[in-house]
Formats: structure tokens, sequence, C-alpha cells
């Protein structure tokens, strides 16, 4: 019995493809993934969190830029939507107006149909591709998962983090930035 191999599908094809479509959509390892559009939570969550960068964020110059909505493209298979990017103020833009090198932090936050893929391929191409940080966070279980290299040069995440409500969001790629996580979750209850 032969194995029908599919193609999988490049970014190129994927921008042409998802072009003026309405719908939320990743490329996942060459595959498309429609999403859901986020519950209350979900985005409440987003802007307390994109809120609390952009506060940081205005207190120094030259300092890391959030983002949110956008868009990474790390292989020429993978074209991710994460729900905060932060990258250096400086960061560069390829001719399509995305980053041309890795951000510093993505954050993906829990979605029915997304999750999987966070915690699994996302997660790896991240890491492979040299984004800095990977932060998981699980608004349903009000925990956040944060993966992170313990020097710029180490190859692969080697530091992992759970954090409860009790805890405060920080990083050392974010000098002086710091969220307590009970207030960031309550923002989503309400």
């Amino acid at each position: 019995m032969a194995t029908q191999l599919t193609q999988r599908m490049h970014v190129d094809e994927f921008a042409a493809m998802s072009e003026g479509d309405p719908r939320p959509m990743e490329l996942i390892d060459g595959e498309v993934v429609v999403l859901s559009h986020p519950r209350w939570a979900h985005a409440r969550l987003q802007s307390a969190l994109l809120g609390e960068l952009w506060a940081w964020e205005r207190q120094a110059a030259g300092r890391a830029q959030a983002v949110a909505p956008t868009a990474v493209e790390l292989t020429e298979h993978d074209h991710y939507g994460p729900d905060v990017v932060v990258a250096r103020a400086d960061a560069p833009l390829d001719d399509r107006g995305y980053l041309a090198e890795p951000p510093l932090v993505c954050v993906e936050i829990r979605s029915p149909s997304t999750w999987r893929y966070d915690i699994g391929r996302k997660k790896s191409v991240y890491e492979a591709e040299g984004v800095a940080e990977v932060w998981l966070v699980d608004d349903v279980a009000e925990v956040v998962l944060v993966f992170r290299r313990s020097t710029p040069r180490q190859p692969a995440y080697d530091v992992a983090l759970e954090l409860a409500t009790s805890d405060s969001l920080s990083s050392p790629l974010l000098p002086g930035f710091a969220v307590a996580l009970d207030g960031l979750f309550a923002a989503a209850r309400h």
C-alpha cells in the first residue's frame, strides 16, 4: 500500500491564500489552521498584559517594544500570530513588514483551537529559531509557563517556570518589568 504524501504549504503560498480572508488562521508546519476568535477573557488578558508592557516600555527610551496582534514567520512553513510579541526597540523589519529577527518574547494565551500547538510545535519552533522566551498563559488554570534560556548562547530552553497567581511575571530581558499575575488574571475574569 502506497503512502500518499501531502506537500507542506510555504509561507508565501499561505500569504497569497489568506490575503483578504477575514478568518484568523496560522500556518503550522505547512498546514493551515483556522483559529477561533478569542473569547472575552482571552482578549481581556491579552489587553491587560499588553497594557502593562506598554507602560513599562514608556518608562525609558530604548526599551523593547510590545505589539499585539502581529505575525511572525520563523521558518518557511510556519506563520504564527502570537497573542503578544516583544521585540528589541530597534528590531529590523523585512520587506513585507515582519520582524527580520526572532522576537525576544512570544506570548501565547490559551485558546481551545490552538493550545495543543502552542505547547507543542509552536513552542519547539520558537525555541529552535531563536526566540529568547516563550510565555504560555493558561487562563483556565491561571498559571503562566515560562520557557527561557539561562544565557543568550544557550541553544535550548533550559529554564522552565510555572508561575501561579501569587507570583509576578518578569524577565531578565525586560529589566524593571514585573506584573502581578493575580491582577492580570483578575482582568480576565471581569
